[in-house]
């Protein structure tokens, strides 16, 4: 059975309305990443206490914190980062997350990645020993502009750093944004380490996202895939329909739905089920 979940934040800004449309929308799991317009990693003890017994009212969980890790520059200072990631890891415990959601640092533009591979590969290590001890798997997102943002990129990262608590969060979109055809180009590739669906489609010639199935990430095939390959796990919408940059996206409470509507019909029409 797969799970849906989604960045709430995409509905709006505010925790409370969040809930609302994911009740009405049939929808019992979050990825965390902002309310009242501030990062989850930069709401305070006092807020992160709001978030938990909101969520426990309102009867929903966390399916990953939607963390802004490895979203700094290649050149940028990783100590402090670091110690950004410890506050990501009290904030999943507290929260009762079994994923963080990170990233594999942006690179300078017009550098060859392979210049910046072994920084990378150190940072991404020191994240996963850290991480070493605590109840959680990191994943890893293929984000634009970033190390891992083509599939062989993050096989490397994936395979090189070896840890357990390493996996990877697929995003088609992305892919696409990438000149990635993502079934085609990176399935059968990262599928045994594939653990979490980000559910976000791209056009090809104007790399604008759409609702899922209406681009050229190659939904159906990818679905079609997992679901003969057994794949049990979450499939977290993240739309970007009304608004996309490097911190997130925003989509509204209606296009949102719009996007829940689009990706539930793709389910429907290959008889798949889900909660």
């Amino acid at each position: 059975m797969w799970t849906l979940s989604g960045f709430a934040d995409e509905i709006s800004p505010d925790l409370d309305e969040q809930c609302s449309v994911l009740h009405k929308l049939g929808i019992r799991f979050v990825e965390f990443r902002s309310a009242w317009d501030t990062n989850v990693l930069d709401l305070s003890d006092e807020q992160l206490a709001q978030v938990r017994d909101t969520l426990g009212r309102e009867n929903l969980k966390l399916s990953s914190v939607g963390s802004p890790i490895g979203k700094i520059g290649i050149a940028d200072d990783f100590e402090e980062h670091l110690r950004r990631f410890d506050r990501a890891l009290h904030v999943a415990s507290y929260l009762e997350a079994p994923y963080i959601r990170l990233f594999s640092f942006f690179l300078p533009e017009g550098d060859d990645a392979a210049v910046h591979r072994d920084e990378v590969l150190r940072r991404m290590r020191a994240l996963a020993d850290r991480a070493q001890g605590h109840d959680v798997v990191l994943l890893h997102e293929n984000e634009k502009h970033i190390y891992g943002d083509t599939p062989e990129r993050c096989l490397d990262i994936i395979e090189s750093v070896g840890s357990e608590q390493l996996k990877i969060a697929w995003d088609s979109a992305n892919f696409v944004q990438c000149g990635v055809r993502p079934f085609t180009d990176g399935y059968a590739m990262l599928r045994p380490h594939l653990e979490y669906m980000q559910i976000k489609d791209a056009l090809d010639s104007t790399r604008t996202p759409v609702p899922a199935g209406e681009g050229d990430g190659e939904m159906v095939e990818t679905l079609r895939a997992l679901r003969e390959d057994g794949f049990d796990g979450f499939f977290s919408l993240e739309p970007h329909l009304q608004h996309a940059g490097a911190a997130g996206g925003f989509s509204g409470a209606e296009m949102f739905a719009k996007a829940h509507q689009a990706f539930t019909g793709l389910l429907a029409a290959e008889g798949i089920e889900y909660h």
